[in-house]
């Protein structure tokens, strides 16, 4: 299974969590790139909402193997 490299996460995280404030105070822009950034994050870690996708990226950076990834930014989970 291919996994998406940390540093990847780690950042569609931060966008997520920035977005979700700003949306907040409703901006149609902020509102859309959230959303953006949430289905990014649900490719990425093989879910189907944000929040499962959220602590699914939260528990592959936790653990171990973390740091080997190819070129293209993932990495093989044998």
């Amino acid at each position: 299974m291919l996994m998406p490299h940390p540093a990847v996460l780690n950042d569609l995280i931060e966008q997520y969590e920035t977005l979700l404030l700003r949306a907040g105070d409703g901006s149609a822009e902020a509102q859309r790139r959230l959303e953006d950034v949430a289905y990014t994050l649900c490719v990425s870690t093989g879910t189907r909402d944000a929040e499962t996708a959220l602590a699914t990226a939260r528990r592959q950076l936790s653990g171990p193997g973390t740091g080997a990834a190819s070129e293209n930014g993932f990495a093989l989970a044998l």
